[in-house]
């Protein structure tokens, strides 16, 4: 064990058993990485759903998770258990009638169990049987209420901004068979599957909108992987609050009609870009302006869905460490983002269109850890490229011929599948 990494964990650890905790230093001592074993609770500190005082937990905590045990009863297994559909029928024009509302569920609860299956597929924790099922709402399981037998992996999505998404890359295949489980017992991406669930249920503005699976399953697996199996009885509650809380702040990202608005994905998009240009306008030019390589080819789903579908599990959370512990929240995921365009500089000076889109959108293995640092760097304004470091090259460039509007139309219905 090194001595900075000793250094960090004692610091930590320090803050963490305070009396009452100081949210600044512990965000201070959480910004370059948070050891596995204090995770789970810097977490929910951090996402502000544990109260700063410790003495508050213990009864916070039970009154929480009682509220999160009566949601699940009130929506599903209750609803399951009832007789109503006595009174009412499939047929009934009412669209408030219990079987309205039964369908419509259906349709949200059909893509959800899609996404939530394909959850994290280069691991197989989300298909292992979790160790604290919801006996009640087990024996009703959601997934039950859908036909499933034939969902297959899709290779690619189309998201609302028109771009490719590379739903399931090379790093991230799904399978497509799942182990039968006993009766009474469920699977982690069943308990996601019913989060967000009663997430779309209590959210009606929002409701449950595809990508959500990617933000809820590094927060769900930290705090089920918890060594203390006193917490990692009641992840899921703590998850879907957590959750909750996180929602509030990136939702808009998932809102269609505040696209465009000062608010939306598109806005934060754009603030991505003018950053970018200040930071680095040589590679600026070379991919927007030459290339015409637009941001919602791939800012759009490393922004809207903080870098989760980017890289593998463990690299997405050591990202979330440092992503929590910005006091500006999600202005440092911009910096992860330009660190990652800066680690790839050179190859993207050197790629044509085509080669350029494919790294940006299947980014290749790194070390997370260098890139945070690289981050920091960045926002500190302790590292600047070196702008015009070849002139000639430039030249060059700048003499070759200009196909950008074929080469985007090729690529685009390669992409799509379109002739």
């Amino acid at each position: 064990m090194s001595g900075k990494y000793q250094e960090r964990l004692s610091q930590l650890e320090g803050v963490l058993k305070e009396d009452l905790i100081d949210l600044q230093q512990l965000r201070a001592s959480s910004s370059s990485g948070i050891p596995e074993s204090l995770r789970p609770l810097s977490w929910r500190l951090l996402l502000e759903y544990l109260p700063p005082k410790r003495a508050e937990w213990t009864e916070f905590l039970q009154k929480q998770r009682q509220n999160y045990g009566e949601l699940v009863l009130d929506m599903i297994v209750r609803p399951g258990d009832s007789n109503s559909e006595q009174a009412d029928h499939p047929l009934n024009p009412n669209p408030d009638s219990a079987w309205s509302n039964y369908f419509k569920d259906n349709e949200v609860l059909l893509q959800i169990d899609k996404d939530v299956r394909r959850l994290c597929p280069e691991m197989s924790f989300f298909q292992q049987p979790t160790p604290f099922p919801n006996r009640p709402a087990s024996r009703l399981n959601l997934s039950k209420r859908i036909n499933s037998c034939n969902l297959h992996a899709e290779v690619f999505e189309t998201s609302r901004s028109g771009a490719t998404n590379f739903v399931a890359s090379s790093r991230k295949k799904a399978v497509e068979q799942y182990k039968s489980l006993d009766e009474g017992d469920e699977a982690h991406w069943q308990v996601v599957e019913r989060i967000l669930f009663i997430y779309s249920k209590l959210n009606p503005g929002v409701k449950y909108v595809q990508g959500m699976n990617e933000v809820l399953g590094p927060l769900y697996y930290v705090f089920a992987q918890d060594t203390n199996d006193s917490w990692a009885e009641h992840a899921e509650a703590d998850t879907y609050y957590c959750f909750q809380n996180l929602m509030s702040e990136i939702k808009d990202n998932f809102i269609k009609t505040l696209d465009q608005s000062n608010c939306g994905i598109e806005w934060t998009m754009t603030r991505f870009y003018e950053r970018f240009k200040d930071c680095d306008p040589d590679l600026y030019e070379y991919l927007v302006t030459e290339q015409g390589l637009l941001p919602q080819y791939y800012a759009f789903r490393w922004l809207s869905l903080l870098l989760s579908q980017e890289f593998l599990l463990p690299d997405v959370i050591t990202i979330w460490d440092a992503l929590f512990a910005d006091d500006k929240r999600f202005e440092f995921l911009q910096y992860v983002c330009l660190a990652m365009l800066y680690n790839a500089r050179d190859r993207l000076l050197q790629g044509d269109f085509s080669a350029n889109m494919r790294l940006l959108q299947n980014y290749p293995e790194v070390d997370v850890g260098q890139l945070v640092v690289i981050a920091h760097d960045l926002k500190e304004g302790n590292l600047s490229v070196i702008s015009k470091s070849d002139s000639s090259n430039s030249m060059d460039r700048a003499k070759k011929p200009t196909t950008i509007s074929s080469v985007l139309s090729s690529t685009l219905r390669s992409f799509t599948g379109k002739s």
